[in-house]
């Protein structure tokens, strides 16, 4: 004898897939998750679900265009993983907060040297 299919709601699913509710509909409209209209209302097969779990299963070793290995600084050996603006020849301490001396003082408004301070009179 067959089990009884088990049968679960839009917002149970979007529970176990760990997605809302338009990202489910999606998944159903593109075919890619069968889903049942009864009546007015939007059903799923549990088993439906898991399988689609699994065929979304991310094989090891597929994601490497993700991660482009580093190319090497050239005549710098040990240096791959330098900070960009490094790399890229900007030099030590751009972009990393520093550089002192530059922009606003802090709070007035004011170029450094650009007027007096309360001391120098």
């Amino acid at each position: 004898m067959t089990e009884p299919v088990k049968w679960i709601g839009t917002p149970e699913a979007c529970a176990r897939l760990g997605v809302t509710l338009r990202t489910l509909y999606r998944f159903i409209d593109e075919g890619q998750l069968p889903a049942y209209k009864m009546g007015r209302v939007i059903r799923l097969q549990a088993h439906e679900v898991d399988e689609f779990v699994a065929r979304a299963r991310i094989r090891p070793g597929t994601l490497e265009h993700l991660y482009p290995d580093p190319k090497p600084v050239q005549g710098r050996p040990g240096l791959e993983h330098q900070a960009a603006g490094e790399a890229a020849g900007a030099g030590p301490g751009v972009g990393t907060g520093t550089d002192f001396g530059t922009g606003p003082d802090f709070g007035t408004g004011r170029q450094p040297g650009s007027g007096t301070d309360e001391g120098e009179m």
